[in-house]
């Protein structure tokens, strides 16, 4: 039975990027897949400039995200929850982008959004033929290079990335039996009903450009 490893993204402030220029830059309401795979690039110790580095850990890994409305906590009887609030913050930027690439002169004020009290539970599998292993993730998870971040660099986590291993037939059954809550999970690899089409697909290269894919939308059965 396939292996995934299950990741707790849960800090203060979380911020994952959609389509953006210079004086807005919003935050999707759960992880992306371009911000996932930085935050593994970071822990691997995979340069930005790395692009066929970039490329093979692309290539190794599928992600299937559970938005949380609660998580456990040491020395808490109730779970806590977890609203996830979306805010934004303002910034004066100096020589910000102009759609023509050329520098504004003028000061920009740039609107940038993050999610406040937001948690998520992510499953990381392995795609056929992987040049990245999953062992050789989890170690960098422990064992972090570059310190990683919940989407922006201002956005720290409160707790160890990795918090375990399981065997399951997909991404989805691997969420299913970790611990916490939630309502939605987004998956890459199982397909449902509900389709999302997404623009967060890294393409290597030296510009910063982004291709599209598909999660597909489950709901996590309520307790009984």
């Amino acid at each position: 039975m396939p292996r995934f490893l299950i990741l707790r993204l849960d800090g203060p402030m979380q911020a994952w990027g959609t389509h953006t220029f210079e004086d807005f830059r919003p935050s999707n309401l759960y992880p992306t897949r371009s911000g996932l795979l930085g935050m593994l690039a970071a822990c691997l110790g995979i340069e930005r400039s790395d692009h066929a580095g970039q490329a093979a850990l692309a290539a190794s890994v599928e992600f299937s995200v559970r938005v949380d409305t609660a998580v456990e906590r040491l020395g808490r009887k109730q779970p806590m929850k977890k609203p996830g609030v979306k805010l934004p913050d303002f910034h004066t930027v100096m020589d910000a982008r102009k759609v023509d690439g050329k520098v504004n002169k003028f000061p920009v004020v740039s609107r940038r959004e993050y999610l406040f009290d937001a948690a998520f539970t992510v499953s990381v599998g392995s795609k056929a033929n992987a040049l990245v292993a999953l062992e050789s993730i989890a170690d960098a998870l422990r064992r972090p290079l570059y310190t990683p971040s919940l989407g922006r660099r201002a956005c720290p986590p409160s707790r160890p990335l990795l918090d375990g291993e399981v065997e399951a037939a997909n991404g989805v059954e691997a969420l299913l039996a970790a611990s916490g809550s939630g309502q939605l999970i987004y998956s890459e690899s199982l397909e449902s009903g509900q389709p999302v089409r997404l623009r967060d697909v890294p393409l290597h290269g030296n510009n910063r450009q982004f291709g599209t894919r598909l999660v597909y939308l489950h709901k996590e059965p309520k307790c009984s």
